[in-house]
């Protein structure tokens, strides 16, 4: 039954992440397919690349709340659940199945997931992702940063299981960022306000 249930909520979370709502946005904007410009993203970065500002802000909102909402509804189901509905959501957006399988990089799905879970995590990704894109001016890199300290501040506080989730979250975000990873090592990651940086 438990088993049940959390398969449930990790086909709900999968389908909620997998809603691409930055191309959804930009081709109702008339803005057009915004895997073809910049990165060929769906994430609010690259939205932000259409040079529409309003538009990307509600592309990252709403790339959150789908993590967080995943997580409520999830939740039903009790504890694993939940978890089971956030990391449904997180795969979703980085391999919709609409797409095929080809989604963003998860960042802002991220923190929704941790908000859905344990609030102080995704505070302390702020935190830390703030910090580090104010000292270096690199979002990836920001967004590794916050990402390797939330699992470590998850570990600290006790919240074992929501630890491991956001441990295995944690190594796909870095898979995601394979690219940024090359290009900080090599000293070609532009910084923010850059035309190819994509977090």
């Amino acid at each position: 039954m438990m088993l049940g249930l959390c398969l449930l909520s990790f086909v709900i979370g999968y389908l909620l992440g997998a809603i691409p709502f930055g191309l959804i946005l930009t081709k109702l904007a008339g803005l057009g397919d915004v895997r073809q410009i910049g990165s060929g993203n769906i994430g609010a970065t690259n939205v932000l690349r259409t040079g529409n500002k309003g538009l990307a802000a509600l592309t990252l909102l709403l790339d959150l709340l789908k993590g967080t909402v995943a997580v409520l509804i999830g939740g039903m189901a009790g504890p694993y659940g939940a978890l089971a509905a956030g990391l449904g959501a997180f795969l979703g957006h980085l391999f919709p199945v609409w797409l095929g399988f080809r989604g963003g990089k998860g960042v802002a799905t991220y923190i929704g997931v941790a908000l859905g879970l344990y609030w102080p995590a995704a505070v302390g990704f702020c935190l830390v992702w703030l910090l580090v894109a104010v000292l270096t001016r690199y979002s990836s890199l920001a967004a590794l940063a916050a990402s390797a300290a939330t699992v470590l501040g998850l570990a600290v506080a006790g919240q074992g299981p929501v630890a491991i989730l956001f441990g295995l979250m944690t190594v796909l975000l870095y898979l995601r960022h394979e690219e940024n990873i090359g290009r900080l090592r090599r000293g070609e990651e532009s910084r923010i306000g850059g035309s190819k940086q994509d977090a």
